[in-house]
């Protein structure tokens, strides 16, 4: 069980000076508890996470600059700084940068579960495949890309 500590994480680090490389974009843990897990990103010019649902857990992204195109219970719609995206447990989503510049946002889910533990281990990973494998064994289960 993680007890969650008091404190300030600054911008652009994450706890304990941990960063993860998740094929191509950058995460930074903010946040940790049994109840929930928040991580800061850079999402690069072309990168994105495909299609996929957490069946068990609730996930928000605050939109903090630049503009996310996303895939969300199969409709397309976009955020920008300031917007709160909300995605329920079992609901399909998919997250894009199509814009022309990076894309910094703060992600949460909860419960935490174990999406800390995913993270750590598809870190530096460039197998999507692979990723999409290991990502099962945490809950996270990517759509097949459409036909």
């Amino acid at each position: 069980m993680t007890i969650m500590t008091a404190g300030i994480t600054p911008a652009g680090k994450g706890l304990d000076g941990v960063a993860w490389n998740i094929l191509g974009q950058t995460y930074y843990p903010k946040q940790e508890s049994v109840s929930s897990f928040a991580f800061e990103t850079l999402f690069p010019v072309g990168t994105f996470v495909p299609p996929h649902i957490h069946p068990t857990q609730d996930e928000f992204i605050y939109m903090l600059d630049g503009t996310f195109e996303l895939m969300l219970d199969g409709q397309t719609l976009h955020a920008t700084n300031g917007d709160l995206i909300r995605m329920p447990m079992g609901l399909p989503h998919g997250i894009f940068n199509k814009s022309d510049k990076p894309v910094k946002a703060l992600f949460w889910v909860t419960p935490a579960l174990s999406l800390r533990q995913l993270f750590e281990r598809i870190h530096n990973l460039s197998d999507p495949a692979e990723v999409v494998r290991i990502a099962a064994e945490h809950e996270v289960e990517f759509l097949p890309p459409p036909a």
